[in-house]
């Protein structure tokens, strides 16, 4: 960190410039004027081209104005976090002059970016969607449960929703819609026992207001996986107050959380009264789109309030969830407490009241267990019953700081050049790990959705989003996986029943899954801009059942896991086979096959222009994709012991019918090709091409183009327009070199590799909106293999920042985007560190993204354990076994514990 002290840029802040210097002793240097008419983050976007790259830490020279934090100032007459904002466009830590009065530059410097890189800070009060969105990113949770990053004092409104979620408690209700009744499947918001507050003397209790709240910093430590929010507040008879409100979430007894809740008056004494609620009156109400539909699905059952505890239990209203929720009180410093309760029909309150003095502190903690029938299959109530809490909140803290140190020790992915990068691949880990992990999954019949357990977005179901997450678990975390694959299997008799409705053998597996696995796609979905029900062809993406199969041979090649592939995984794979196989039907015109009425990973093509019938025919992605999946079958046909294939073949009347098709439809699968350029499907060439220009003109964003143009009362259908790669995403999946030989086993065969994929990845790219988020990181490492580096690093950089920013437009509101989270922790240890796993042994290609100077990071492969360390230009590597790797080309020999240093 020496250079840090070497390299600073001096700024001073006025109402309209910034005035800078690298020279303390000459800060009028340098003058920038801030543009009003620019948010803050376009001024700081537009100064940084004035200043030099070298500088690597920026010295504030303001003196702080707010106590919560040093850097924050007004702009455009609101109050902003000038070092968050600074950071995040420079990439650089950002401290104050004042903090050097006692310490050098360099250790302040060093401070600021351990803090920066472990902490996710929210400063101030935000409304709604925006606050929604800080709300989903500071959810805390472990696996089982998941507690969204609510002030305490808060209830569900326009500005905050204390949401609570536990994996797999869905519940079904009908709603009239177009005069019939549509069914939807929902993650349940569970009771809301988080809540507490307070009053003073005879007043109200305090409710989350703006106008009281003189300061709010709510910080989620990323290291030890607490969150913590302090309110400066100053009523209206002028009493002022400190607040401090924590929360964790217990990785080992997964099914507790934890609340302390401290008071301190600052410039009076009298009497203070808290309040706390176990609140099962809550709907769900996350989302916006939603609103009209039937959304109260639990009956509360009875409630127990005694002896500090209270005990709720309920049930889901279809699904019929056992649940139990239990809470205990504790204010043992408190002495002359008054102690009361008062219960509704679906609401437990206490109360402590007590007398303060100015400048003390009072402490309230609140301990909280969630128990659910899924989980707990003996008499639930006899479970909560003589369930007993942990000692204190003290005691749980440290227990979660040791916890996620044993999660860090393993997970963590460091970057040194970027404090940015850094802290939101720590908030990508964290979020993954909150929204699975193996000591709660173990015990848990659930897989991870789309938006984890931080939001209602896609009602929480299952989607193909799991290959985005599981290259990350697979890396970690294997038993993790295997759990998660247990869903799938768990659900295969549904998919199967699925695929027989639509008179296929085999499992079609649906493309939102939910509690049983039946089909949870709409058959309509409502167009914000049109305010009209469109038809939704979703459930025609039947290629998240090639998903779910490469999930399960990812996690066989990464740990060769026998026993995993005998008793569930080659069962999968062949129902798998045996849909596809029936999907496929010959054309004795082309000697080919083809597979119709599919929907690729694109979404905003259902069907052909002025058709009714939606689904397109030979889809690229999904055709190549099984002829990839029937050659790994009939690879592990001939590898996995004789037994477990006999068990498997007669398990799932695989006969050899079925191997001849199999085999022979690897082979001949229909593609489109226009010179070079492969079809995203067939006939996809005869299509439109779209202005995208005059689009971009009138809307600005035009990411969900399929919404804007059924606004116009047009359709996607009739253009070459897409959401998200799709007929280059199974180069994301396989190899450059498994991809051309399933080209070349199809009898497309690419002369020249790399003019083909360039093009490819050109054409499509100009086409395509990034609808979603997982856009951005797929073509982000498809530009990689083109040795696009800037438009790689751009559109990373965007997929990274996705949730950060919001850039969906306030779809963050409705939780995180778990998908694109693991994804980019993929790309950056498997592009841009360059350790590809899915082979038989590791290739090493390093990728260094010019702006960093180091990725540090450990994986499992193959019942090894691998550290790496990657410079510009050189890479360490230490295994706890000898093994071999393929290092550029080149095998490579590795000694167990040696650690052997290579240059490329």
């Amino acid at each position: 960190m020496e250079e840090l002290i070497m390299k600073p840029l001096y700024l001073k802040i006025t109402e309209h410039h910034l005035v800078y210097s690298n020279d303390i002793n000459t800060l009028d240097e340098g003058s920038f004027e801030l543009d009003s008419k620019l948010k803050l983050k376009q001024n700081f976007h537009n100064f940084k081209e004035n200043i030099s790259d070298s500088i690597n830490v920026i010295v504030i020279m303001n003196s702080p104005q707010a106590v919560l934090k040093k850097n924050v100032f007004r702009y455009n007459n609101e109050v902003f976090d000038f070092g968050d904002e600074l950071e995040n466009i420079f990439h650089i830590p950002v401290i104050n002059y004042a903090d050097l009065e006692n310490s050098d530059l360099n250790t302040i410097a060093e401070k600021e970016i351990n803090y920066s890189t472990w902490h996710l800070d929210y400063y101030g009060i935000s409304h709604k969607k925006r606050q929604y969105g800080q709300e989903s990113m500071q959810t805390i949770g472990n696996g089982f449960l998941g507690l969204r990053g609510t002030y305490l004092e808060a209830k569900a409104s326009v500005d905050n929703y204390p949401a609570t979620y536990v994996a797999g408690v869905f519940n079904q209700l009908a709603t009239p819609v177009n005069n019939r009744n549509v069914i939807n499947e929902d993650l349940v918001n569970l009771p809301n026992a988080q809540y507490l507050s307070f009053k003073v003397d005879d007043g109200d209790f305090f409710k989350i207001d703006q106008k009281s709240i003189q300061e709010s910093l709510r910080s989620l430590n990323l290291k030890s996986g607490i969150l913590t929010i302090t309110n400066l507040i100053k009523l209206d008879d002028g009493k002022e107050l400190k607040v401090i409100a924590k929360k964790i979430a217990d990785l080992k007894n997964y099914h507790n959380y934890y609340l302390q809740y401290k008071i301190q008056p600052l410039n009076f004494s009298g009497k203070i009264s808290v309040i706390s609620q176990t609140d099962g009156s809550v709907i769900n109400s996350n989302v916006d789109r939603y609103k009209n539909l039937a959304k109260k699905h639990l009956s509360i059952d009875n409630i127990i309030n005694e002896n500090e505890e209270t005990t709720l239990l309920a049930h889901t209203s279809q699904s019929k969830i056992k649940l139990a929720i239990k809470t205990n009180l504790r204010f043992p410093q408190i002495t002359d407490a008054k102690y009361s309760i008062n219960n509704t029909d679906e609401i437990a309150s206490q109360f402590v009241e007590f007398s303060v003095s100015q400048g003390q502190t009072y402490t309230i903690e609140k301990d909280v267990a969630i128990f659910t029938s899924l989980e707990i299959k003996s008499a639930i109530e006899q479970v909560v019953n003589k369930y007993h809490f942990p000692s204190n909140f003290d005691f749980n803290r440290q227990q979660s700081l040791d916890n996620w140190q044993q999660v860090w020790n393993k997970e963590d992915v460091t970057v040194i050049g970027d404090i940015t990068a850094q802290k939101l691949l720590r908030l990508n880990s964290y979020s993954m790990t909150s929204a699975a992990q193996s000591n709660a999954n173990k015990d848990l019949d659930a897989s991870v959705g789309s938006r984890g357990l931080t939001g209602e977005g896609y009602r929480g179901h299952i989607f193909w989003d799991e290959l985005f997450d599981m290259n990350f678990y697979i890396l970690h975390a294997p038993q993790l996986v295997k759990s998660l694959l247990m869903y799938r299997y768990n659900r295969l008799g549904a998919a199967m029943d699925y695929a027989s409705d639509d008179d296929y053998n085999g499992a079609m597996y649906p493309w939102q899954s939910g509690m049983y696995g039946d089909e949870q796609s709409q058959e309509v979905h409502l167009n914000p801009l049109t305010k009209k029900w469109d038809p939704d062809n979703s459930r025609k993406q039947r290629h998240v059942s090639l998903a779910i199969a490469y999930n399960i041979w990812n996690y066989y090649n990464l740990t060769e896991n026998e026993e995993f592939m005998k008793k569930y995984g080659l069962e999968m794979l062949l129902q798998i086979a045996k849909f596809w196989i029936d999907m496929s039907k010959y054309d004795e015109k082309t000697a080919k096959y083809s597979i119709e009425n599919v929907m690729g990973p694109d979404e905003f093509h259902e069907g052909y222009p002025k058709k009714d019938d939606g689904g397109l025919k030979n889809n690229a992605y999904t055709n190549i994709m099984v002829s990839w999946l029937f050659k790994q079958i009939t690879k592990m046909l001939h590898t996995q012991p004789i037994d477990s294939i006999k068990d498997n073949l007669e398990r799932t009347d695989f006969n050899p019918d079925y191997l001849e098709k199999m085999n022979s439809i690897r082979h001949n699968l229909k593609l489109d090709f226009q010179d070079d350029i492969l079809g995203q499907f067939e006939g996809y060439f005869d299509l439109k091409e779209l202005d995208f220009d005059k689009y971009r003109q009138q809307y600005g964003n035009i990411s969900r183009m399929d919404r804007i143009l059924k606004a116009h009362n047009d359709s996607p259908d009739n253009y070459k327009v897409a959401k998200q790669a799709d007929t280059l995403m199974a180069l994301f999946n396989i190899r450059e070199s498994d991809f051309l030989d399933i080209m070349k086993d199809l009898n497309y065969p690419i002369t020249n590799p790399n003019k083909f994929i360039s093009d490819n990845i050109q054409y499509y790219i100009q086409r395509t909106t990034h609808g979603s988020t997982l856009s951005r990181i797929v073509y982000s490492m498809l530009l990689l293999k083109i040795s696009d580096d800037k438009q790689a690093w751009k559109l990373f950089y965007e997929a990274l920042t996705s949730d950060y920013y919001d850039i969906q437009g306030g779809t963050t509101a409705e939780g995180i985007h778990l998908g694109v989270m693991g994804a980019t922790l993929n790309v950056v240890t498997s592009y841009f560190a360059g350790v590809d796993y899915r082979g038989n042994q590791l290739e090493i290609n390093p990728h260094m993204p010019k702006h960093w100077k180091e990725i540090t990071f450990k994986m499992l492969f193959k019942g090894v354990q691998f550290s790496f360390k990657i410079t510009k230009d050189t890479i360490t590597i230490v295994t706890d076994k000898d093994t071999e790797v393929q290092f550029i080309g080149k095998d490579l020999p590795l000694t167990a514990n040696q650690e052997i240093e290579l240059t490329y």
